[in-house]
């Protein structure tokens, strides 16, 4: 296999198999290992060793890989042995794009993601109503009406209204996110608690949405929801310090169980505050954080980052588990809400292009800051006329500031809908491209409603086109958006097959190297991170993950079943399938 440089790094795809010891030892100057996992096949993802059958393990740290012959002087009476028994090893996945503390929290709430139809998210809702207390607030996230099998005779603009909501919770607000974030739906209650009627008026950025006669349905779209989300975060502020440290706590236990039982072993967190910031410093501190992080500041005001990002500012070394040197801005919402900003107008909502939830002039302040603190601008556009403004941005800023953008790998957080004129400028510009392969199968059957099938074609989710331009395409899945798992992402990368059992424009695919790399190596490249993780070979961090068939070279089809049945991080074997 071959590999390539892209903006100035190289991008390891897998090479002939190969493998040697750290600074090349000689058998006398060979140390014990710690940990040796052999018996397998391990994909490297670094060109100058490719496949190899064992590897070492030392501390944190990889110390050789190779073949088990090359391995076996490093076994010694104390050394701890992994035997793979033909199973496949490969570096960590590193999750590109995800909400940690949200993942948490959408585990501590009603789970909606597998509901076929409003129906069943109301008896859920229901049942829950019953066991709380009066005024008690009843959360839920993950519904999407394009999943359903049907919608209610009354729905507006194909989403439901809230009177059969309004029936099984009379005592209790409720307030469902959509599966994107980009949505929620509220019963009167909550809507009354917060102060929304059929007259208040639309913020800017979102939508309170109504039927013909002007009553609101209880969806809110986008910024519209902040009107209950305030209440909600200060209902949880209103908690003693202790109930809201174990809260928090809690959230992070489990975002990493479930992270951790899908090999992740490092986590992009997309936007957390400062204060979520200083917990999880703290957490670093106590050596409980699960899983590695790279996060971005998020709901700072420009102001404040001016004046924090400095003190922010931790660059991961050794064996650190946290890293902040990046900021998250969004200037669109989601394509399923009707909240991507296009281009032109949507096929099923001709009166509208989109929404822009963050002032672009905003943002733009926010690049020069970035550039000013060296911190990374990562933006979230979906729709085409979005990623354009976002491309225009950055080049703008970087020519006022005089600086080469190209070595700032700033990032364009989804990139989901591009205009055939702006696929090329990823490359040229060293913007990176933070996609997700699992929205491609989550979407694909209901895309086409909102675009049209000529547009959608021509415009969505442009892997092959962005990977054969050089641009660097990391993976990843949008949790709590998507599930978490990476094998389901890897598998719409390399086979582009939708939930519905159909191939959404195929010739977009990535090869399985390619999304192996984009899961592993260049999510390390969008963290600067290249020289700690992403690859196997001594001298990086022993961050692996064992999966219990080859996903490199099993059927297509069999991918799916493949089962995650060791995660190591920095040596240490965080989980096992039981």
């Amino acid at each position: 296999m071959q590999f390539r440089c892209v903006c100035g790094v190289v991008i390891a795809l897998l090479a002939a198999s190969c493998g040697y010891p750290s600074k090349h030892e000689s058998v006398a100057q060979i140390r014990t290992a710690d940990l040796v996992l052999r018996g397998g096949t391990i994909a490297s993802v670094d060109p100058a060793i490719g496949s190899a059958a064992a590897i070492a393990i030392n501390g944190s740290k990889i110390t050789a890989i190779g073949s088990e012959e090359l391995i076996a002087p490093y076994i010694g009476a104390e050394t701890k042995i992994i035997e793979l028994g033909g199973r496949f090893a490969m570096p960590g996945f590193i999750e590109g794009h995800g909400h940690f503390m949200s993942l948490g929290r959408s585990l501590q709430i009603l789970d909606l993601s597998t509901m076929r139809n409003w129906d069943q998210a109301v008896d859920m809702v229901a049942v829950a109503a019953d066991k709380a207390k009066p005024g008690d607030w009843i959360l839920g996230r993950g519904w999407h009406q394009d999943k359903w099998d049907h919608l209610p005779a009354d729905a507006v603009g194909g989403v439901p209204r809230n009177d059969t909501l309004n029936k099984v919770s009379q005592d209790n607000p409720v307030f469902l996110v959509h599966a994107s974030g980009h949505a929620g739906f509220a019963n009167d209650v909550a809507l009354s608690a917060v102060g929304i009627d059929d007259d208040t008026a639309d913020p800017p950025g979102g939508t309170i949405v109504r039927t013909t006669e002007g009553k609101a349905t209880g969806l809110l779209r986008e910024s519209a929801q902040r009107l209950i989300n305030t209440v909600i975060e200060e209902t949880e502020r209103r908690q003693s310090p202790e109930q809201l440290e174990l809260l928090r706590r809690e959230r992070v236990a489990l975002a990493g169980q479930v992270a951790l039982s899908h090999g992740i072993t490092s986590f992009h967190d997309a936007g957390a505050s400062f204060a979520i910031i200083d917990f999880y410093k703290e957490l670093e501190r106590e050596a409980a954080l699960p899983v590695r992080l790279y996060v971005m500041v998020r709901g700072q005001s420009n102001q404040e980052m001016a004046e924090l990002l400095p003190h922010y500012r931790m660059i991961a070394t050794d064996n650190d588990f946290l890293a902040v040197r990046s900021i998250k801005r969004q200037v669109d919402g989601a394509m399923g809400t009707h909240g991507a900003w296009l281009l032109q107008p949507y096929v099923d909502m001709p009166q509208s292009t989109g929404l822009v939830l963050e002032p672009l002039d905003d943002i733009q302040r926010t690049a020069e800051i970035a550039v000013k603190y060296g911190f990374q601008l990562n933006t979230h556009a979906i729709g085409d006329r979005a990623n354009r403004e976002i491309l225009d941005l950055y080049e703008r800023v970087w020519a006022q500031a005089g600086v080469d953008g190209s070595k700032l790998r700033w990032r364009i957080e989804h990139a989901q809908h591009l205009d055939p004129l702006d696929v090329p400028r990823f490359a040229s510009l060293g913007v990176i491209a933070s996609m997700q392969g699992v929205h491609c199968a989550s979407d694909g059957p209901w895309i086409a409603t909102r675009l049209g099938d000529q547009r959608a074609q021509k415009t969505s989710y442009r892997w092959r086109d962005l990977w054969d331009s050089g641009a660097i395409v990391s993976n990843g899945t949008d949790v709590p958006v998507e599930s978490i798992d990476p094998i389901a992402s890897f598998y719409a990368s390399v086979s582009r097959m939708t939930r519905t059992g159909t191939r959404f424009y195929p010739q977009q695919a990535m090869t399985r190297e390619e999304a192996l790399a984009s899961y592993t190596l260049n999510n390390a490249i969008a963290a600067f991170e290249e020289n700690q993780k992403g690859i196997l070979s001594p001298g990086k961090l022993a961050d692996i993950v064992v999966l219990s068939q080859n996903i490199l070279n099993i059927a297509e089809q069999d991918i799916p079943a493949t089962k995650v049945d060791m995660t190591i991080i920095g040596g240490e074997l965080k989980y096992t399938r039981q």
